[in-house]
């Protein structure tokens, strides 16, 4: 006759689990410990990795600063291509030498506006064009600056619809760029060059209901008045 078989208490099952659970573990450690093993490394690899890339963008971006600092003086000069290529004998290394050793780094992408700028300034288009298209920061500022520099490259061609659309797209960026009024002003004005009298209406009767303080706003009449006219 078989015995009869004891009844575990709680505490036991529990501890059963626990002890299988334990021994499942060992298992499957010992039977996927080179898996595990390269797990692990390469966790340590790619945390080993970020912290590098943080590092170096702080570094990139406290020797771009200094760079900057040094060019600034040719830029508020109106000395553009100066600017863009450095002075030869002085520490002035120029814009697009910064660009290319700092980029990624928030002051290597505000070198990349300023370059692109300069050259619009110097009316190479084309190059603006590919510069403010390069810009890769999260800055919302510097991202409305780079898709306005886009739109007034297309208007300085002559390309008003392309022009108007980078406007309006500048003006979306953030409700806090204070430089939203003007933009919507110049979406306006390249709409009506090409005859888009709705659109202009509904940049300038922004203008007049968002940014009624703004100097932009002072001129909304006078283009309302020729899209009546």
């Amino acid at each position: 006759m078989l015995a009869k078989k004891k009844k575990l208490s709680k505490k036991e099952i529990q501890e059963d689990k626990l002890v299988t659970t334990f021994y499942e573990a060992k298992s499957f450690y010992a039977e996927n410990q080179t898996i595990i093993f390269s797990v692990i490394g390469g966790l340590i690899f790619v945390i080993a990795a970020v912290l590098f890339y943080t590092s170096k963008v702080e570094e990139n971006n406290k020797l771009a600063s200094a760079e900057l600092v040094k060019v600034y003086k040719s830029y508020n000069a109106g000395l553009y291509q100066q600017a863009i290529d450095g002075k030869p004998g002085t520490e002035e290394i120029g814009l697009l030498k910064i660009v290319d050793e700092y980029s990624g780094s928030d002051q290597g992408e505000l070198a990349r506006i300023l370059l692109a700028n300069s050259y619009f300034y110097t009316e190479q288009y084309d190059k603006a064009l590919d510069a403010f298209d390069d810009y890769s920061g999260n800055d919302d500022l510097l991202i409305a600056a780079a898709l306005a520099g886009k739109a007034s490259c297309y208007e300085a061609t002559g390309k008003y619809e392309e022009a108007a659309k980078y406007f309006e797209k500048a003006a979306k960026v953030s409700k806090y760029i204070p430089a939203n009024p003007d933009y919507l002003l110049n979406a306006s004005i390249n709409f009506i060059k090409i005859g888009n009298n709705s659109d202009a209406k509904i940049a300038l009767d922004r203008i007049k209901n968002d940014y009624a303080s703004s100097s932009a706003s002072r001129q909304v009449d006078k283009y309302l008045a020729q899209i009546k006219s």
